[in-house]
């Protein structure tokens, strides 16, 4: 087994898993996708968003699941090639918008209710994903929520999940309070809301 990385996952490491595989994880087709997306959906803390951001969004598959409770939704990801499918699956819905962006390099502007990290943080080294979560709390409009979904088993990825969730609640200490935590087989769910100052 190689040591896992050090340094945040490059775009040309996804590109390279798109170029061999269109669903390289199986998100059309596994049931623990489904399962996970639904137990995402069902953990949302509004029936509706005015403004949302999916961090990491890869082929579609949730965002389209998303698109109908959000006013906005912005849906970014490194790899072009998975962006393609994402415009694809979305494109019934005249409110997402589909981009590429690198986190926390390319972070978007724009003020949000709701920002998305599901399955993504982990790809960050520790320096990345502190100034990721910054930029979220910055980004996050009154009254907002993050929502963090993650696997938890052992990787090959910088940080495991919970580390990754742990680093990023640390870093949005006094902007975000935890309001659910749900831990799976194989993943966690926690929900943060803006904290009021």
């Amino acid at each position: 087994m190689n040591p896992s990385p050090t340094q945040s996952l490059p775009p040309a490491y996804f590109d390279a898993l798109y170029r061999d595989d269109p669903d390289p994880w199986r998100f059309a087709s596994s049931a623990y996708e489904r399962a996970k997306y639904a137990h995402t959906l069902a953990s949302l803390d509004r029936p509706r968003y005015g403004s949302a951001l999916e961090v990491g969004c890869s082929i579609g598959v949730l965002t389209a699941q998303l698109a109908p409770r959000c006013d906005r939704l912005l849906a970014i990801d490194v790899a072009e090639a998975a962006l393609g499918q994402a415009r694809l699956a979305c494109a019934g819905w005249p409110g997402v918008s589909v981009r590429r962006a690198r986190v926390p390099q390319e972070w978007p502007d724009g003020r949000y209710d709701l920002i998305l990290f599901s399955e993504v943080l982990y790809y960050l080294d520790r320096a990345d994903l502190q100034r990721t979560a910054a930029l979220a709390c910055a980004s996050l409009r009154p009254g907002g929520t993050v929502l963090l979904v993650h696997w938890t088993d052992p990787t090959d990825y910088p940080l495991g999940g919970d580390e990754a969730v742990a680093l990023f609640a640390r870093a949005a200490a006094g902007r975000l309070g935890l309001s659910l935590h749900e831990a799976r087989t194989q993943y966690r769910l926690d929900r943060f809301r803006s904290v009021d100052r």
